[in-house]
């Protein structure tokens, strides 16, 4: 019955496809793509990975450039210009509203503003930028009705310092003299006696006649401040023969003799330029808690943060992963006695381990040894299991049985055919690692368990435990560093976790 089916089809419709034809294979018609750069198409999917990966890379790059870029050094730190927000006075004068040292001050009587007023006469750099407000209010004072102003300023914190009492060696004054003859900047004032002014003598900035011990400004029928430049010849320290201030016809003291040296008023805006070689204070991040320039401190810091976890991490990865391979390729006892070495390590305490070894082991090795060897101590135990793991995973395959058949000794298997093909899943885990060793480093110098300012000059964390005690009037004091530090720390993370998933090998070939 079968055979009357295909009667009716003709026999020559029955012939060898290419019987006498030259087969060859076909050309791919896509392009072979490998093991990284699969990898690579799944980690550019990943957005947010990538933007983290730009991050870092400009974190990297702010670090390295910071330290090179600003006129400071680390170890340059102002003592009158501690917690002082941005400046930079070319932008503030051109009134943008940034970088111009403003900070708010409230509560301002009419006293407070002639004492700014005061200031900004005297040497020429106005501390008032902008009268926020101005409240006025009508009050009783001995039987008359009088009004008072309470006013919320924002002030130029650098030039709010104004003038300063400085004692200098005779050829000190002589050499702010000549300085001042040659770049035609008042650095050196009229010496003002203090029984012109109340017997006040705790502010150098009081060069004009006052009512009383609280400072008051005693004006002219005009409401002009009144001068008490001392014009006693009895008392002068040095000659004279620089820059005068506008009115003075010769007749003012510039210095008071004070055991063998001279004492003067000087404005410190102009000695700051005089002593750092013509440099005007110039702060693009504002200053800490010591006087340092943050732009600069951030970079250093963050710099030693970024050596030190890759150096921390690399040095685990190395021994987790020798450790690890062992384990997993011998497994049986020596796998069991290994293990329960890591189990015996990884219950040590961080914090009491690094503190311990900051207490004894620093003295003889140092601060920045004994923190690496605090971290390493255990650090490497996660690298390990992970390398295990992936021994056990990989070891009974039949490219390892193979070689072993050939004649491949124990370490030729492990760390030639075994351990590649582990690279991936334990180089993705370092990226993790790395944000968890700065984030540990950052900790323990903000709880100032270890010091790294003789060495670094400062770290992430002694900068945001030092802005800390200053946020409220010094808010970029802490916000900088943290900016620096939680950046860092999201960027890791998520760079860490796009890797993991552009190397799992179980994804391959999905896209």
């Amino acid at each position: 019955m079968a055979n009357n089916q295909y009667q009716h089809i003709p026999q020559e419709k029955f012939a060898f496809a290419q019987l006498d034809a030259e087969l060859k294979d076909k050309k791919l018609e896509t392009k072979a793509r490998g093991y990284m750069a699969d990898a690579m198409l799944r980690f550019k999917k990943n957005k947010s990975s990538v933007v983290a990966a730009y991050i870092i890379l400009l974190l990297v790059l702010f670090v390295i450039v910071s330290p090179i870029l600003s006129p400071y050094q680390v170890k340059h730190m102002d003592k009158l210009y501690m917690n002082h927000p941005p400046f930079v006075r070319s932008v503030a004068e051109k009134k943008l509203g940034i970088l111009d040292g403003g900070i708010t001050r409230t509560s301002q009587n009419d006293a407070s503003m002639d004492y700014w007023r005061g200031i900004a006469q005297e040497t020429g750099m106005d501390p008032v930028i902008e009268i926020v407000s101005d409240t006025v209010r009508t009050v009783k004072q001995r039987g008359k009705m009088v009004e008072t102003h309470s006013y919320t300023l924002r002030n130029n914190n650098y030039y709010e310092t104004g003038n300063i009492y400085l004692t200098l060696s005779y050829d000190d004054f002589n050499k702010i003299q000549a300085w001042q003859n040659e770049t035609g900047i008042q650095v050196i004032f009229p010496w003002v006696e203090t029984k012109d002014i109340k017997d006040i003598t705790n502010n150098p900035n009081l060069w004009y006649k006052v009512k009383n011990a609280k400072g008051e400004a005693d004006k002219d029928d005009n409401g002009n401040f009144i001068p008490a430049y001392s014009t006693n010849k009895s008392i002068e320290g040095a000659e004279y023969n620089s820059l005068r201030i506008a009115g003075d016809d010769g007749s003012y003291i510039y210095s008071a003799r004070k055991s063998g040296a001279v004492q003067c008023r000087v404005n410190y805006y102009n000695y700051y330029t005089y002593i750092n070689n013509g440099l005007e204070p110039t702060y693009l991040m504002g200053t800490n808690a010591k006087g340092q320039d943050m732009f600069c401190a951030i970079g250093m810091g963050g710099r030693f943060s970024l050596v030190f976890a890759v150096l921390v991490s690399a040095i685990n990865l190395t021994i987790g992963a020798i450790y690890g391979a062992i384990q997993g390729y011998y497994g049986g006892t020596t796998d069991l006695v290994m293990d329960r070495i890591a189990d015996i390590l990884s219950g040590i305490p961080f914090t009491v381990a690094a503190t311990l070894f900051q207490l004894h082991l620093a003295q003889k090795v140092g601060t920045v040894p004994s923190f690496l060897f605090a971290f390493v101590m255990t650090g490497w135990i996660g690298m390990s299991a992970l390398t295990r793991k992936q021994f056990y995973r990989f070891k009974g395959q039949e490219y390892v049985l193979a070689a072993r058949t050939l004649g491949a000794s124990d370490w030729r298997l492990m760390f030639r055919h075994i351990f590649p093909n582990s690279l991936g899943t334990i180089v993705t885990s370092c990226a993790l690692v790395i944000p968890g060793v700065i984030s540990s480093e950052t900790s323990m110098t903000y709880l100032g368990i270890v010091n790294l300012s003789e060495l670094v000059g400062t770290s992430i964390g002694e900068l945001m435990s030092q802005g800390q005690t200053a946020m409220t009037s010094s808010p970029h004091a802490m916000l900088f560093p943290a900016l620096f530090f939680s950046l860092l720390m999201i960027s890791f993370n998520l760079f860490g976790n796009g890797l993991r998933d552009a190397f799992n090998p179980t994804t391959r070939g999905e896209d």
